[in-house]
């Protein structure tokens, strides 16, 4: 019999993190983060992390728990994430994954096979260092003549998942983007049940906009400058999140602080979008309007859905 697994996403700002915390509270669950910057220490602000002191006596998994010097991916994620599976099981609760990175979500939920991607590490250092001279654009570039599919999935800045399909297509000569479909359609191990929020485009821009200037009212400048103190600079993959490379472009005197929170917002918009994109493409998706539905209507409607599709009054109130 299949275990249940909760995925509890949308895009960034959309309220997820205060809706997971009520879900886990009423079905017994733990939440296990499925962020791609809120592993790391020390990029509290940047990343909308949750603290400790806002958990609610909820166990929250995969935050916190690297340095931003060490090496984070889909195939680390899912093997983290496949052990907080276990000890949340191991204590009866149930999974809840909660994030915005759909590839994560993607990865754990069908369990797909990353063991044909092995690694060339000259070749990867060489596009490193393509990356640095001449932008990640070039690595797009070099992509969308090889894979169509996987370029228009993957965004221009993304080093990190662009380097990995060039990887993938120089190591066995097939596109990472057919690879990645023939693995979707495979049967997921779990019982899921997978809830999209999302809100009215305009509203969640205003959204994104407010939280960045919080960001920067609660201190985000101030945490980048203690990152540099610490030697991490743009070579560090994590310091490329948004937020991070922006301020550090202000930082290194190429764009005044204005323009740095500006570009900001700019592109959490632009990242909030393309997450909206990709989730409408995942299959079995229930999706949520959290602009007509109340927050307890929303849980209403997650608790409904999993009594339906588990066939268990273990979710009703």
């Amino acid at each position: 019999m299949k275990k249940p697994l909760i995925i509890l996403t949308g895009p960034t700002a959309v309220g997820k993190t205060a809706l997971s915390l009520k879900l886990a509270k009423e079905i017994g669950g733990e939440i296990i983060s499925a962020d791609s910057m809120q592993i790391y220490r020390h990029m509290d602000i940047g990343s909308a992390k949750i603290m400790p002191e806002e958990m609610e006596g909820i166990p929250h998994h995969l935050i916190d728990v690297l340095e931003p010097s060490e090496p984070f991916h889909v195939v680390r994620f899912q093997q983290m994430a496949k052990e907080a599976i276990d000890e949340i099981y191991s204590r009866g609760h149930v999974p809840i994954i909660t994030g915005g990175t759909g590839f994560y979500i993607q990865a754990l939920l069908y369990d797909i096979d990353f063991e044909d991607t092995c690694e060339d590490s000259e070749y990867r250092s060489a596009l490193e260092q393509l990356a640095r001279e001449q932008g990640s654009s070039r690595l797009h570039e070099m992509l969308r003549d090889v894979d169509p599919q996987a370029a228009e999935e993957i965004h221009c800045n993304n080093t990190k998942r662009l380097i990995r399909a060039l990887e993938y297509h120089h190591l066995t000569g097939r596109q990472i983007s057919a690879h990645n479909e023939e693995q979707k359609q495979k049967e997921s191990p779990y019982a899921f049940g997978y809830f999209v929020l999302n809100r009215n485009r305009a509203l969640l821009y205003q959204r994104i906009d407010l939280r960045v200037d919080q960001m920067i009212e609660k201190g985000l400048l101030d945490e980048i400058m203690r990152l540099k103190e610490m030697g991490y600079d743009r070579s560090y993959v994590s310091m490329q999140g948004i937020g991070y490379k922006e301020l550090l472009s202000h930082l290194d005197g190429e764009i005044s602080l204005e323009e740095a929170v500006d570009q900001i917002k700019k592109d959490t918009r632009h990242f909030a979008k393309r997450q909206i994109t990709w989730f409408k493409r995942e299959k079995d998706v229930t999706w949520l309007d959290l602009d007509t539905l109340s927050e307890r209507e929303a849980l209403e409607h997650i608790k409904n859905k999993l009594a339906a599709d588990w066939s268990t009054n273990e979710f009703s109130q």
